[in-house]
């Protein structure tokens, strides 16, 4: 299949560009910094440079593509600006996907994040009201981040309704190398605050590539489905009931959570891409 991958640079692109072509599939690139992006042998076959934002460069990009993984945007709130954060991320949603179904592309994953809840950047008083979390939980964002990323879902699923086409939004959590990962694990052994907001999730940067990969390859039912892909332990070495019962003391716990089980509802990707995390932290 030709795939299209927006932000193929970035540190979650460029393994989802490696993951895409190792598989077969023909990858074509759009990133800001071309340099960045792998072409050629065990690359990208075409690499375009441009803005998500510039629909020209968008339409270039989209010729003779079957599916989309739209991963460009800024990835947390303090690199830029809130206005430009939110305006940025939110118009590159939309263009990307608007001309996506111009071009008759009818199956779309998307970079979202476990952030939309709102906890994550907000407020220290702010708890998830009930876990294990799931696609039920409300969103509320605090900050411009958080704001963009519930923009972005509510954007896709609009396109979903219009235009009868597949949109997986991929919510991740904090998503990197396994040494990344095992640096701040030591972090939160240090002080399990470290993290609490998340409450303690991680994601391997090589399993966010796979859950990309498999909505491209997946018979998914066209709408919107918004999936929590995160690894079933945590970054924390406590049991995680125990953290949120001292973090999170007004959050409602619905069922058990095992040992250091994530305090997310991974079921609706595990049956919609048949996707579990192959790379626990250890």
């Amino acid at each position: 299949m030709s795939v299209l991958v927006t932000g193929a640079g970035g540190g979650i692109g460029r393994v989802v560009v490696a993951e895409l072509v190792a598989h077969g599939h023909a990858v074509v690139a759009l990133d800001r910094a071309g340099a960045s992006v792998t072409a050629g042998d065990g690359g990208a076959q075409r690499v375009h440079v441009g803005d998500c934002r510039d629909a020209e460069v968008v339409r270039a990009a989209m010729t003779g593509v079957e599916a989309v993984v739209h991963l460009a945007g800024v990835p947390r709130p303090d690199l830029v600006p809130d206005a430009e954060l939110f305006a940025g991320n939110t118009q590159a949603t939309f263009t990307v996907l608007d001309e996506a179904v111009r071009a008759g592309v009818r199956r779309i994953a998307t970079a979202s994040s476990v952030s939309a809840l709102g906890l994550a950047w907000g407020s220290g008083a702010m708890s998830p009201l009930y876990v294990p979390i799931d696609a039920s939980h409300p969103l509320r964002p605090e900050e411009a981040y958080a704001l963009a990323k519930q923009v972005d879902e509510a954007t896709e699923e609009m396109f979903c309704r219009r235009h009868g086409v597949t949109v997986v939004a991929l919510r991740f959590p904090f998503t990197d190398t396994a040494e990344a990962i095992a640096e701040r694990a030591a972090l939160v052994a240090q002080d399990p605050l470290e993290a609490s907001k998340e409450l303690w999730a991680y994601l391997d940067v090589r399993d966010a590539a796979r859950a990309c990969r498999l909505v491209v390859e997946t018979d998914v039912p066209a709408g919107f489905h918004p999936l929590y892909v995160v690894a079933d332990d945590t970054l924390a070495s406590l049991p995680t009931e125990q953290l949120v019962r001292r973090f999170h003391p007004r959050t409602e716990l619905r069922e058990p959570l095992p040992d250091r089980g994530t305090a997310y509802d991974t079921a609706a990707a595990a049956s919609l891409l048949g996707f579990r995390a192959a790379h626990p932290r250890g």
